[in-house]
C-alpha cells in the first residue's frame, strides 16, 4: 500500500541573526533542515516565512543548506510567505522551487541597511567626555559617541554594495526568467497580487490548500520549528536579550509590523 504523501513544514519565523543573539541563525536550524529533508521521505519541504531579514551571512548559509538538501535528496521546495519575507527574510524564500503569498504578504527589499544611533551631543550635554586611542586609522569606524564622518560613510556605503550585488544575484539564480523588467533592487517592496506580477512569487496560495491541490487531499504534514528557551516560554529575559529585542521590534517595524 502507497503512504500517502509527506509533506515537512519548517517554520522560519523571526529575525535572522548570530546563534549567541537568538532568532533564526544556521546553527539552530541545521538539525531542522537536515531532519525536515530526511525523516519519512518527504514528497516536499514547505517553508512557512515570516521574517523581515537580518545578518546576510547567516541568511545565506540557511538557503545554502536547504538547496544543497534539496538537491542532494531531489526533493522540491515551497516558501509560503506570511507576513512578511523581506530583506534576509525574501533571500530565504528564493532557496525555494516556488515562492507563494497572501494577498497582504510584503515581499522584497532587495537592498542592504546598516542603522544606529549617535550619541556624542547627548554626551556633551552631560559633560561626558569621550577618550579613543587606536592603532590603526579605521579602528573606531562609525563610534556611536563621535561625531559622524563623511569618509566613513563612503567607506560603509562601499562595504555595502557587495553584500547588495550578492543579494541581487542570488534573486536572479533562483527566479531567472520569472522577473520582469521592473527595477526589483532597490530596496522597494511588493505586496501580494504585486509580487507575483513582478516575478518575486508565483501565485497567492496558502500551505494547506496548495499542498493538497498538488499533492492530494491526503497529503500529511509534519511541522518543524525553533523551540523557545525556558526563559522565552516564561516571558524573561536578560538585559543583552531586552536589547537584542528593541534592534529586532525596529526591524519588524520597517514593514508596519
Amino acid at each position: 500500500m502507497t503512504p500517502d504523501p509527506l509533506v515537512a513544514v519548517l517554520r522560519l519565523s523571526g529575525v535572522i541573526a548570530s546563534g549567541a543573539r537568538g532568532g533564526l541563525s544556521d546553527a539552530t536550524l541545521a538539525p531542522l533542515i537536515d531532519k525536515a529533508f530526511s525523516r519519512g521521505k518527504p514528497a516536499a519541504v514547505a517553508l512557512v516565512i515570516n521574517s523581515p531579514g537580518g545578518a546576510p551571512v547567516q541568511t545565506a548559509l540557511i538557503a545554502a543548506r536547504i538547496r544543497r538538501l534539496a538537491d542532494e535528496k531531489q526533493v522540491p521546495v515551497h516558501a509560503f510567505v506570511e507576513d512578511v519575507a523581506a530583506s534576509g527574510g525574501y533571500w530565504l524564500a528564493t532557496a525555494a522551487d516556488q515562492i507563494w503569498a497572501d494577498d497582504s504578504s510584503v515581499l522584497g527589499s532587495i537592498g542592504v541597511i546598516s542603522a544606529g544611533f549617535g550619541f556624542h551631543e547627548l554626551l556633551a550635554r552631560q559633560g561626558v567626555e569621550r577618550r579613543v586611542h587606536t592603532a590603526g586609522q579605521s579602528k573606531s569606524f562609525m563610534d556611536p559617541f563621535l561625531p559622524e564622518k563623511p569618509e566613513d560613510v563612503v567607506r560603509l556605503k562601499a562595504l555595502q554594495e557587495p553584500i547588495h550585488q550578492s543579494f541581487i544575484a542570488q534573486v536572479k539564480a533562483r527566479r531567472g526568467t520569472r522577473l520582469t523588467d521592473a527595477d526589483l533592487f532597490t530596496g522597494d517592496i511588493w505586496v501580494g497580487a504585486q509580487a507575483v506580477k513582478v516575478g518575486l512569487a508565483d501565485g497567492i496560495g496558502h500551505l494547506e490548500p496548495k499542498m493538497k491541490e498538488i499533492f492530494g487531499p491526503k497529503v500529511r504534514f509534519v511541522p518543524y520549528g525553533v523551540k523557545r528557551g525556558l526563559l522565552q516560554r516564561f516571558g524573561l529575559k536578560t538585559l543583552s536579550q531586552t536589547l537584542d529585542h528593541v534592534e529586532d521590534r525596529a526591524l519588524w517595524a520597517r514593514f508596519g509590523l
